[in-house]
């Protein structure tokens, strides 16, 4: 009985291993075709990057992102493509040419004002440098534990963690 059981697990695990990349399985912590952690964040390359029901050109387009830099979290892996999901929760297979490794962050509306603060230092006592806009688009420098460090539009600055989406909360990014 116990071969049996073996030999079985022989002849589906790569089964069960195809079916996690097809569905998004974040079972695993590292991709199976770029060894790279799974869930990540990257960045869209270009603007007009199709988001697809499933990972080939044969399925149908769900969505168009139209903006270069928009930050997405690559949730799974098939072949050539990346299933990925944006800071609205879009889940979608992106070809893998159309990311970046590139790190960005996307800035998320506040509770009482809806823009936020990007400071001169890591304190919230130190000088105001711009008020972001929901929606804008930031290239991350480093984050420590509570702080992303950005940059955007000829601003320097730091952003606090929970104010973005694009970066993991325990994540540092250096």
């Amino acid at each position: 009985m116990a071969r049996l059981a073996v030999v079985f697990a022989l002849l589906f695990a790569p089964f069960a291993a195809m079916a996690d990349e097809l569905t998004g399985s974040t079972n695993r912590n590292i991709g199976p075709v770029t060894k790279q952690p799974i869930p990540r964040f990257v960045s869209l390359k270009p603007s007009d990057t199709p988001m697809r029901e499933g990972p080939s050109k044969d399925h149908r387009i769900r969505w168009i992102f139209k903006r270069e830099g928009l930050p997405v979290e690559v949730i799974a892996e098939h072949e050539q493509w990346r299933r990925v999901r944006d800071s609205e929760s879009t889940e979608g297979w992106v070809y893998f040419g159309r990311l970046s490794n590139r790190r960005t962050v996307i800035v998320l509306a506040g509770k009482d004002r809806p823009e936020r603060d990007l400071f001169a230092r890591e304190s919230e006592t130190s000088a105001i440098v711009a008020r972001l806009q929901p929606g804008v688009i930031a290239s991350v420098e480093s984050c420590s534990a509570d702080w992303c460090e950005v940059t955007l539009e000829g601003f320097r600055g730091f952003v606090k963690k929970n104010a973005v989406w694009g970066v993991y909360p325990e994540e540092r990014v250096k």
